[in-house]
């Protein structure tokens, strides 16, 4: 039998502060005709990513609204990780392909797992690559099965989506975070777009009085009363913790006295992050003044929460990106935000919304300088990511698209129109980017080969026209 994850107790009345009591409300609504439902989350981790921190949210609030939800993890060795970290790097555009050895030890250790996998479940959702090939080996029976990928899959390494994409022709619905993620001939009839959020009552976003802040980052060593960047990250390369160094080595010729933590996340199925552990340490060796943390050293959600608030500037400087939680999280403390223009992050941060957007190790050094040297802009930009992330990215938002989706992959009527903001899924009127749902007669247009789109905002717009056939993969059965 397949690991089963234990998660606390957690009641949706108490979002109503942070997200609203129409969202609570909405939630009530869509979990009606779904009480009882069985419904499995499958991963590879339990810790140490963003997929782990959505489900140990997601799930006691599943139970709460009387669903009967589960999350499991799959098994494996190192051997097994690190081929599955190879898929995952090459599903993000690497060029290395598999050796047959990688192929056959993915699957056997999928073979394995399938066998482990014995309840029955109403639906189950699969994240990512590493279980995705368990619905062929395991079968299908009466379930429905959904995958969802949470990483940015739009050019992906040809080889290897060849070998994974024949484990998808089963699937009732793939779901990615952003509608240009979606992969060339991708076998799954029915393709969503539902963006990931950030817990806002979780130990990492709840509120913190300064004194508890200044009390916990000087207890590990920071000094509280001098300037702070940090990038709050997987020691992952996409990451680019590297040029984050770099930019830093820049900024401080002119502030001398600036400080830069780099907290990092190992994950159960990550490897190869100890590697970048080792390259970040090398680094950073010769100066006292960056501080190297992990979550198998003490600092936890309560830490990172902290350095989101104290930090002047927060680094996101992602190379390649699937979404990016972090930027939210930092927005919703209101610190200013500097991250690379990639991924989801853009997502987050529309019209200048949190901070800035960056593309090169010297434009983010610029940034940050400028951000440091105008505090007061800094904040009051930082105040504008704070309000779209309660409009969008809160955890109650996430669930309430799902309800939706397993109601509608179960045959259950659509609901009736609500208020609170929510995605669009396939058939109804979708921004092609963001997948958020738009009112035509109130919505952006654009004009593509004789079709027209609408748009929940000027900058999807914007990234639409850049490359319209990227988001077209997501369209095929939209209103």
């Amino acid at each position: 039998m397949l690991e089963t994850v234990d998660v606390g107790r957690e009641c949706i009345d108490c979002y109503a502060a942070s997200a609203g009591h129409d969202a609570v409300a909405q939630l009530a609504e869509l979990a009606k005709p779904l009480r009882g439902m069985r419904l499995l989350h499958l991963n590879a981790t339990p810790y140490g990513g963003g997929v782990a921190e959505i489900l140990r949210s997601e799930v006691p609030l599943l139970r709460d609204l009387g669903l009967a939800a589960d999350w499991k993890i799959i098994t494996g060795d190192e051997t097994f990780f690190r081929v599955t970290k190879a898929i995952h790097n090459a599903l993000q555009g690497a060029v290395r392909p598999l050796t047959p050895q990688e192929r056959e030890t993915y699957l056997t250790y999928s073979t394995r797992n399938a066998k482990l996998l014995e309840e029955e479940y109403d639906i189950i959702v699969v994240h990512d690559p590493q279980p995705l090939a368990l619905l062929e080996l395991h079968g299908k029976g009466r379930t429905k099965w959904i995958w969802r990928c949470h990483i940015d899959t739009s050019d992906p390494n040809p080889e290897v989506w060849g070998f994974l994409r024949l484990y998808l022709a089963q699937y009732d619905a793939a779901v990615f975070t952003l509608g240009g993620f979606a992969p060339p001939e991708l076998p799954t009839a029915r393709i969503e777009i539902i963006p990931p959020a950030i817990d806002p009552e979780s130990p990492k976003n709840m509120e913190l009085d300064s004194n508890t802040v200044r009390r916990v980052l000087q207890w590990i060593g920071v000094e509280v009363d001098r300037p702070l960047v940090t990038q709050v990250s997987r020691f992952d390369p996409w990451k680019d913790p590297l040029g984050v160094i770099a930019a830093y080595n820049l900024v401080k010729h002119d502030v001398p006295d600036l400080q830069l933590a780099l907290v990092g996340s190992m994950a159960l199925d990550d490897p190869e992050s100890w590697e970048i552990y080792h390259h970040i340490q090398s680094a950073s060796k010769s100066d006292p003044n960056i501080h190297v943390f992990t979550n198998l050293t003490g600092v936890g959600n309560i830490e990172v929460n902290a350095f989101q608030r104290l930090s002047d500037v927060v680094i996101q400087k992602s190379i390649r990106e699937g979404f990016g939680l972090v930027v939210s999280e930092t927005l919703w403390k209101e610190t200013p935000v500097v991250a690379g223009r990639t991924g989801g992050i853009p997502l987050q941060m529309q019209e200048g919304a949190g901070g800035f957007l960056v593309d090169s190790v010297e434009e983010c050094a610029e940034r940050v300088l400028w951000l440091l040297r105008n505090p007061e802009e800094g904040k009051a930009l930082a105040a504008q990511g704070r309000k779209l992330v309660r409009e969008r990215f809160l955890l109650t938002r996430l669930i309430a698209d799902e309800l939706r989706l397993y109601a509608s992959v179960l045959g259950e009527p659509p609901q009736r129109e609500q208020a609170v903001a929510r995605v669009g899924l396939t058939g109804e009127a979708r921004d092609p980017v963001c997948g958020m749902h738009v009112l035509p007669r109130k919505a952006i247009t654009s004009e593509y080969e004789s079709r027209v789109y609408h748009f929940c905002s000027s900058a999807c717009a914007k990234l639409f026209k850049e490359d319209p056939s990227r988001f077209l993969r997501s369209t095929r059965d939209d209103a």
